[in-house]
């Protein structure tokens, strides 16, 4: 016989004789030659069973017996059901289990889980078993679901339906750790340390071991604090992914209902709907014979799979009955029951491959890389230059004054000197601290450096329904051809309270019940009307809250029973419905005749109708162009009152297709949306949210313009852009016909950037899909210039093409929405912006979740403002005293021959302890002035670190401490040791036993004290630098740390513990003796307070200049 290979050895054993493999032996024992994977095919409790007498030998000889008895596990857990018969009671083995070839291939090659991947699914047949079988293998009604206890059995033995993060290369991390950033040069120095230690040292230099293990520690501290930071930092950010919903609509215990996806069991019976992201590997039962998925985030490829029930294709993988979890419901919806969750899913076993995946560097780590690898380059050329000066000069003419270690301790004395060693931990919390803001007023980033950029945003383009509206539609006005009626008066007639014939009115009634893709939450259906949740869109949900509230909707719903949809979509902008209204099944081969319904927007659908309803007449009349004109003012009219316009329609047809068919589907789709009759219209109100208008009056003052870009009508668009001010002019909006005839005006040459406001065309502008075709380039020229913008009636594609055209004209862009169709354009924004309350398409794509109300994005663009403020007043505090104010006592010493002013020791206390606590400080400041007053920063050219700080830093206070800590150096050789300041000037080898008179020990102690001036002297003016840098515009007797606005106690706190450390090492004896240092005469701690002073008085002369003159020449480099 033979076998094909998707029926295993046991199942064709057990359909030519099932009980021939037990006779002749007794209850309860089991055949040799039949393996333990035979025996849970056929269905036997191998647990129970026992080998017949002289089969123990042959089982036992089986070494992997157990381990194969382990790896049974039920279908939920990686296996496929067989097509089986049903299994006798008396072998009671659930029939959840199947040839164990795939899990042992798994179980022997480790390193291939690429082909296990593959092979797995390969061999899995749930696309392929019938459907009444496959609810059999879960025991499941496709109308009840699961029931609770089953449920919760399933997720006990499988687990919860979630992915396995992939782990952490810990021993990448650690390398990156130790040897990233500047952490790399610094372990040259290392290096450097232990040679001059030994062998270059005779006798060894304690003094040089001592250094070498200083720095070893300063990049342990650094690689230890990067790594909690780090560890820190992805705690936060997880905490925030686990804040996002993930929602599901499932059916169990026969309610419709939402639970958490990671709650889902296999067996459930899911809803999917648009806009959802698929929970789960799953098998669809029903769908609306339009659904389609984007598997774009499983195989990179943007084209649509269609999703059907008939159609098992050749592999799990390809099924198009198969719904994988993680990709998305771009149409329609559809049924579906669970078969594999978690980490068995497809996405679970990709997962694994993807750990590896290289993240793109952000704008900030761009931008700290950048200034790494400045810093590194000019350490590394001011080193060689040291090094070419030792052997082209001193070596020749100086051979005593510098001898090999000497020359490598400046070298590495620059090195240390010239590298901010404490700014990547000055970084690392200033993002930190603004992801824990930023998760206070409820903004959601998926990253940190997206707070920055939406800081420099300049466009925001929001969606309408949803984002800027409540999204809470109520049916405000009910209309005909030729009748309005309040919806007061609506109810009258339908509940019978009005006498007369209302046919007319009762065909409106029976459309908007049918018509409806809504549905109210099981779990809430005892509560009241208002307090119901629904599954569906906004639109559906009004109408359904409107026609549950009077009539018999049950009823109709019971009399008309619905056998195909077709879900309205942004792209054909209808929905259609279609219900048997004969008595006859829909099943059966007689074609009977099905009464269609098509509902959407009055625009798509006016084109194909050739009759109407009559109110007046209950007549249905021919739907001439005055029939049309009256039906489209009253579309006018009520959208021009902001309300959404639906249009209702019917038809009778009798289709020639089977039901269930594709061929059925193609035809009700391509047959039925012609010759409607218009049933009526239903005027809908979303009201917009009440932070909407101060969001947008505030993203305005910000520089920031704001535009609606919607689906809906163009009058219904502009009506609500009017009442939350995006149309803030009196005048009617311009259109393409406006835009052509500026096109024409425009001079010839470069055009003006549409960034600089005084480009901007100070008019409202409102374009429709239709209009968007139309445009070119050069429209798009004049389109992008304008102040308020409304864009109707767009596809997602339009959409794209819209945030496109503002990118490329420079353009930072924004996008903010929560439906399936907003999705593209979210995944190409600079930032994409999403409300939690959302669909899952919307969240996934975009880069910010709004958890609370809309007007918390101005709170993001606040802080994306405020970190990158902080992160250059940062940088701008290190640079004086830990790369200036060190790399010039090394000049002074290498080519001026002076004594060297400042020990490598004392750089890197500067560097890492007395500079950092002060810096640290800086990060917990405030913003200084309103920074929405402020233009958005532009990305490209107004960097973290530019010229403008490097001048502040270095030329002005940087030169301003050099030169006055050289000063308080000189002034102390000159008053202990009265040697004056140019004797000490090209002294080199001169300075030695015998110069002025005293001892080298002598000279040794003097210029040891002098170092610790130095030092002291600039751990003190930082103090002034520490005042000043905090405000870059106001004066410090405007915004003092004192006052409740600007308080900042961290900044006395820093200081009092930088004050601290300079005496620590100053003082303590075993300091002072390995490293050279010495106590500082009181005199010489009090001197540099008023230094201080003066640095924080020179800067608050330069910010009243730049304040009096802002643009004068001393504004023009201000930073």
């Amino acid at each position: 016989m033979s076998i094909p290979p998707q029926i295993s050895i046991a199942k064709v054993a057990r359909e030519a004789d099932p009980e021939a493999c037990f006779k002749g032996r007794r209850p309860g024992t089991i055949p040799s030659f039949l393996s333990l994977r035979h025996l849970c095919q056929m269905g036997i409790d191998t647990d129970n069973a026992l080998p017949e007498a002289g089969d123990e030998k042959s089982l036992a000889s089986k070494p992997h017996v157990q381990d194969i008895r382990e790896e049974l596990r039920p279908v939920s857990q990686g296996l496929a059901y067989h097509d089986s018969t049903t299994v006798t009671p008396n072998h009671s083995l659930p029939i959840g289990f199947r040839t164990l070839s795939i899990q042992v291939t798994e179980t022997q090659h480790h390193g291939t889980v690429k082909d296990d991947v593959v092979n797995f699914f390969e061999q899995l047949t749930f696309h392929i078993v019938d459907v009444e079988k496959l609810y059999g293998m879960f025991g499941i009604n496709p109308d009840h679901g699961l029931d609770n206890v089953t449920a919760a059995r399933n997720i006990q033995r499988d687990g919860k339906n979630t992915i396995a993060q992939a782990k952490p290369k810990y021993i990448w991390k650690l390398l990156g750790y130790l040897f990233g950033g500047f952490c790399s040069i610094l372990w040259v120095g290392v290096i450097i340390f232990f040679i001059c230690w030994r062998p270059l040292s005779n006798p060894p230099s304690p003094t040089n071991l001592a250094l070498a293990i200083v720095v070893i520690l300063v990049i342990l501290s650094q690689a230890t604090f990067s790594a909690f930071q780090d560890w820190s930092t992805g705690r936060i950010m997880n905490s925030i992914l686990d804040l996002l919903p993930s929602e599901c609509v499932v059916i169990r215990e026969g309610k419709t209902t939402k639970i958490p996806a990671s709650e889902l069991a296999v067996g459930d019976v899911v809803m999917l709907h648009v806009g959802n992201k698929v929970p789960a590997d799953m098998r669809l039962i029903e769908t609306s014979g339009d659904v389609r998925f984007d598997r774009a985030v499983l195989t990179g490829e943007s084209e649509e799979v269609e999703g059907s029930t008939e159609d098992h294709g050749e592999t799990f993988l390809e099924a198009p009955n198969i719904a994988l979890m993680g990709t998305h419901v771009t149409n329609g919806h559809a049924k579906g029951v669970v078969v594999l969750t978690g980490s068995r899913t497809v996405m679970g076993r990709i997962s694994k491959l993807t750990s590896n995946t290289k993240i793109k560097p952000t704008l900030i780590q761009q931008e700290i890389t950048r200034f790494i690898r400045l810093i590194i380059a000019l350490t590394v050329i001011l080193a060689l230059s040291i090094l070419i000066v030792w052997l082209a000069w001193l070596h020749r003419d100086h051979p005593t004054y510098m001898n090999v270690v000497s020359m490598l301790n400046n070298v590495m004395g620059c090195v240390v000197a010239f590298i901010p060693e404490g700014m990547p931990i000055a970084v690392t919390l200033t993002l930190s601290l603004i992801a824990r803001r930023m998760k206070n007023i409820a903004v959601l980033p998926k990253s940190l450096a997206t707070v920055e950029t939406l800081g420099c945003i300049t466009v925001l383009c929001s969606d309408k329904t949803g984002t800027l509206t409540q999204n809470k539609m109520s049916v405000m006005s009910v209309g005909f051809v030729d009748e309005t009626y309040t919806t007061e008066q609506f109810r009258k007639v339908i509940d019978g309270d009005t006498p007369g014939d209302r046919n007319a009115l009762r065909h409106l009634y029976q459309a908007a019940v049918l018509c409806n893709g809504a549905t109210f939450d099981g779990a809430t259906a005892e509560l009241p009307l208002e307090d119901r949740k629904i599954n569906g869109d906004a639109t559906d949900g009004g109408i359904l809250r409107f026609v549950e509230s009077f009539g018999d909707a049950p009823t109709i719903r019971a009399s008309n029973p619905e056998i195909f949809q077709v879900p309205f979509n942004s792209r054909n902008k209808w929905m259609l419905t279609v219900h048997n209204s004969s008595s006859s099944s829909p099943t059966s081969e007689k074609h009977s005749e099905c009464l269609i319904f098509v509902k959407g927007a009055p625009d798509v659908l006016i084109p194909s109708c050739t009759s109407y309803v009559s109110a007046l007449t209950n007549d249905i009349l021919p739907f001439d162009s005055a029939a049309r004109a009256k039906l489209v003012a009253t579309q006018e009219k009520w959208s021009r009152a902001g309300q959404r316009v639906i249009l209702l329609c019917m038809r009778r047809y009798t289709p020639y297709a089977a039901f269930g068919s594709n061929d059925f589907s193609n035809e009700i789709t391509s047959s039925c949306l012609e010759e409607l009759a218009v049933v009526g219209i239903l005027g809908l109100m979303d009201p917009p949210r009440p932070e909407s208008a101060n969001t947008v009056k505030e993203c305005r003052r910000a520089g920031v313009r704001f535009f609606m870009v919607t689906g809906d009508f163009g009058l219904t668009a502009a009506a609500i852009a009017r009442q939350i001010g995006i149309i803030t002019t009196h005048a009617e909006p311009d259109s393409l016909v406006d835009v052509s005839k500026q096109m024409n005006e425009m001079p010839n040459g470069p055009l003006p950037s549409c960034r600089d406001p005084a480009n901007w065309i100070q008019k409202s502008l409102v374009l429709e899909g239709k209009d968007l075709v139309l445009l070119t380039q050069s429209h798009w020229d004049i389109v992008t210039r304008y102040e308020e913008i409304v864009f109707a009636r767009t596809t997602p594609e339009q959409k794209l093409s819209i945030v496109n055209a503002f990118q490329d004209r420079d353009n930072v862009v924004a996008v903010t929405g929560d439906g399936v169709n907003d999705a593209p354009a979210l995944k190409a924004a600079d930032v994409g912006v999403s409300v939690v309350s959302g669909s899952d398409v919307a969240i996934e794509a975009s880069d910010l979740v709004l958890m609370g109300s809309f007007d918390s994005i101005i709170g993001g663009i606040r802080l994306g403002r405020l970190v990158f403020q902080n992160l250059q007043k940062v940088i701008a505090y290190l640079l004086p005293a830990g790369s200036w104010s060190e790399i010039w006592p090394v000049i002074m010493n290498v080519y001026f021959g002076v004594p060297l002013p400042l020990s490598s020791f004392l750089m890197i206390i500067i560097c890492c302890f007395t500079d950092l606590s002060p810096c640290l400080s800086l990060i917990m400041e405030k913003e200084e002035f309103d920074l929405l007053t402020l233009p958005p920063r532009n990305h490209k050219e107004d960097h973290v670190i530019n010229l403008k700080i490097y001048t502040q830093s270095y030329f002005f206070i940087g030169v301003m401490e050099t030169v006055t800590a050289h000063a308080m150096f000189f002034l102390y050789m000159w008053k202990r040791a009265r040697i004056p300041a140019h004797a000490l000037f090209f002294a080199f080898e001169k300075y030695s036993d015998g110069f002025y008179g005293y001892t080298q020990d002598e000279l040794n102690h003097f210029n040891a004290v002098g170092q610790c001036v130095y030092f002291v002297t600039v751990v003190i003016l930082q103090w002034g630098n520490l005042l000043s840098v905090r405000n870059k515009r106001l004066s410090i007797l405007q915004a003092d740390p004192i006052r409740a606005k600007r308080r900042n106690p961290w900044l006395f706190a820093g200081a009092l513990l930088a004050f601290i450390i300079a005496i620590f090492v100053t003082v303590v004896p075993g300091i002072q003796k390995l490293f050279g240092t010495a106590p500082v005469p009181v005199e010489f701690w009090v001197i540099p307070l008023p230094l201080a002073l003066g640095i924080l008085v020179m800067d608050e002369i330069r910010k009243l200049l730049v304040r009096a003159f802002p643009k004068g020449p001393v504004a023009k480099i201000a930073w």
